[in-house]
């Protein structure tokens, strides 16, 4: 017997092929199992979360910033300084791209383009 694909709808494994289309017999939906592999490869390529810094080099998370502005903090008198050095960054998706903890400040959202790697 040849290898069980898992019908891609509702995840069962009771599927058969009917010509070049694959068709599961609980949902009835078909689906050309090529073209399955193909859009799997394509989502995983597309969810590594890309983030750069102001320089255009590449953050990963773990790594350490470096402020290179002065950022204003809502609900703080003083700004976040440039100079500030940020260490074990998180990379998040979002417009405040990088999840940190300053301190002082503690845990916030910085954009990439006001940090540069340290």
């Amino acid at each position: 017997m040849s290898d069980v694909i898992i019908c891609p709808n509702c995840q069962s494994d009771l599927t058969y092929q009917n010509d070049n289309l694959m068709t599961c017999s609980q949902c009835f939906h078909e689906w050309d199992p090529a073209a399955v592999v193909t859009v799997v490869e394509t989502v995983a390529a597309e969810a590594v979360l890309k983030v750069l810094d102001a320089n255009g080099n590449e953050l990963v998370d773990g790594d350490s910033v470096i402020v290179i502005k002065d950022l204003p903090v809502k609900g703080q008198l003083r700004p976040v300084k440039a100079g500030t050095k940020v260490k074990n960054i998180r990379l998040a998706e979002g417009d405040h791209n990088i999840d940190c903890r300053i301190d002082g400040f503690g845990a916030m959202g910085l954009k990439s383009e006001f940090v540069r790697k340290a």
